[in-house]
């Protein structure tokens, strides 16, 4: 018996969660798992998505064939989940372009307001908010485009996430590409499983920091870098 027969009526998913699972690796939900799909298996798990989604809408009741409103639903969710708002679990890491430190700065740089755009892992409700970055560049290592900051923080987010972690997440990812003297995160944001529903609050939010290096050791330093964001309403 071949392998491809053997492989044939077994679902991506399983596929995909059997190299992760080999590899001794975590699929948590705000883990990226790009390096375990391979060409042309996204697709197929664009499909897997919208027939199991189409199964739900089945179970909840809803004459998909008849209600030209949710005829395609199915569809319309499986890319939601795959190819936007958690793209960032199934895709590789943005190309990031560093610069050489040529004048050596080593002074306070702030990113921000970046406007991120998530769901929480509990409820697959939307996270909505900003983040503020603070760099203090070591002088003897690179830097890297100001858009690209961006990026980062889009490909993090675009994955299920409580925003305590997703921070934690970033903060590391922007370490590891730039080895900063200092780093710090400040993120503001509203979470829909309050607002949608639980106890209905839409004016509540969440605003959580990480502070790394300098900005740890050096109260002067971070409370430059907390005068300097825009006050919060």
């Amino acid at each position: 018996m071949t392998q491809s027969t053997v492989d044939q009526g077994v679902p991506i998913s399983v596929k995909i969660r059997e190299r992760v699972l080999a590899a001794n690796q975590r699929f948590n939900a705000n883990d990226n798992i790009a390096e375990f799909i391979q060409p042309g298996e996204l697709e197929a798990l664009l499909q897997e998505v919208e027939d199991k989604m189409q199964g739900v809408l089945d179970s909840l009741v809803i004459d998909t064939h008849n209600d030209h409103n949710t005829n395609e639903t199915a569809k319309r969710v499986a890319k939601m989940y795959i190819k936007e708002v958690f793209n960032g679990r199934y895709v590789k890491s943005p190309e990031i372009t560093e610069f050489p430190n040529a004048e050596r700065l080593n002074e306070l740089m702030i990113v921000g307001p970046i406007t991120v755009r998530s769901a929480c892992s509990h409820h697959f409700c939307p996270i909505i908010g900003k983040i503020w970055i603070g760099i203090l560049p070591n002088k003897n290592t690179n830097v890297i485009g100001l858009s690209k900051y961006a990026r980062l923080a889009e490909w993090v987010m675009g994955r299920p996430q409580i925003q305590e972690e997703a921070v934690v997440q970033l903060a590391d990812l922007i370490q590891q590409k730039t080895r900063p003297d200092g780093l710090a995160l400040v993120m503001e944001a509203s979470h829909f499983c309050m607002a949608w529903r639980g106890v209905k609050d839409i004016d509540s939010r969440m605003i959580n920091s990480v502070m790394r290096g300098a900005f740890l050791k050096d109260p002067i330093l971070r409370r430059e870098f907390l005068a300097l964001i825009p006050q919060k309403n």
